[in-house]
């Protein structure tokens, strides 16, 4: 018995101690409004990182069901609502089913009825990281292989025409899922993407955001000539970083090896978080902009977290996580503080 608690004593701790080692990429969630992007070295650097698994800015089905609001949870009762009566399958079955499909699909990976069925059953499963996996692969194939009947059949089953807010079908054919994460997925015979999102502080980041608008445009009203000369100078510093990210967005094929830059995340953090130096002007709504980092950092935390421990859980030791460009200098951070966690961002990566 004493060698049986050790065993498990033992066991945790190795599982504790796992080294997990993660490539970061910060993204755009929609690629439509650049030139036309060259992801070759991209892809060449996920090859030879050899990851185990992928990590997406998804809500697992687990905290999809007990996060009881968030910016797009209307969005995704939408489309859950509308794909039940599409074809419902009752909660008790999707598991069943899903596992069921999901070995059809494997032993006739050319049916891409099976993948459409299974994508419908994912997202009645709530988990839409998955779901969307599955519809891009019909996707992909539909745009390569016209074919009208199913095309009719996923119009009818998934009704992708009518998802389009929200992380939806409609994103999705522009996002880095479709051209980063799921080519990648299906060249290595991935079969599931992880999700590692957080959405447990959204109300709270929301709450902060309106209190420091409110205070924010009483501050420029009643801010006086000189103090007002110091604001105009420091959003001048800001439009001017604006300006030369949206030049790059309309020149640049390698968009997102710039959105792995310190130069990027700064202009991107002063978007939401203004510049340090004008948090010490008098009647500055410096409180309630300290909460609206708190609450983004807590965000980016959760997500870190999410990732280390469901790394583990699944065993694995190399992971790609794809995030929101804003996202990425806060999560590199977050990650260089966890034990056993190594983290490079793309551009580190030869």
């Amino acid at each position: 018995m004493k060698h049986f608690i050790f065993i498990i004593f033992f066991i945790s701790i190795n599982t504790y101690a796992q080294q997990v080692d993660v490539m970061l990429i910060g993204v755009s969630h929609n690629y439509s409004k650049y030139p036309a992007q060259d992801f070759s070295g991209i892809h060449n650097k996920i090859r030879k990182f050899q990851p185990d698994a992928f990590f997406g800015e998804f809500l697992s089905k687990e905290d999809e069901r007990l996060v009881m609001d968030y910016w797009c949870k209307q969005d995704n009762i939408n489309r859950l609502n509308m794909l039940r009566n599409n074809r419902n399958i009752a909660a008790a079955l999707l598991p069943g089913t899903i596992d069921s499909l999901r070995k059809l699909s494997l032993s006739k990976p050319q049916d891409y009825r099976l993948k459409t069925d299974l994508a419908h059953a994912y997202y009645l499963d709530q988990d839409v990281a998955n779901g969307h996996y599955q519809f891009w692969q019909v996707f992909i194939y539909l745009q390569q292989t016209p074919d009208a009947e199913l095309e009719n059949y996923v119009n009818k089953l998934l009704s992708p025409q009518l998802d389009t807010t929200g992380r939806s079908m409609k994103r999705l054919k522009t996002s880095e899922y479709a051209l980063i994460a799921f080519p990648m997925m299906r060249e290595m015979g991935m079969q599931e993407l992880l999700s590692m999102d957080c959405q447990d502080y959204d109300l709270n980041w929301g709450a902060s955001w309106v209190a420091f608008d409110t205070k924010f445009n009483v501050f420029k009203k009643d801010t006086n000539t000189a103090l007002r000369a110091e604001l105009q100078s420091g959003l001048d510093k800001i439009n001017a970083g604006y300006d030369k990210y949206a030049n790059i967005e309309k020149t640049s094929k390698n968009v997102t090896e710039w959105l792995n830059t310190d130069d990027a995340s700064a202009i991107s953090a002063s978007g939401d978080f203004y510049l340090a130096e004008l948090y010490d002007m008098e009647n500055f709504p410096n409180e309630e902009m300290l909460s609206k980092i708190h609450w983004w950092i807590m965000r980016n935390k959760g997500m870190c977290e999410n990732v280390v421990n469901r790394a583990r859980k699944a065993g694995a030791k190399r992971v790609v996580v794809l995030a929101g460009a804003n996202h990425r200098k806060y999560m590199q951070d977050i990650f260089n503080t966890m034990p056993n966690v190594r983290v490079r961002n793309i551009n580190e990566f030869k």
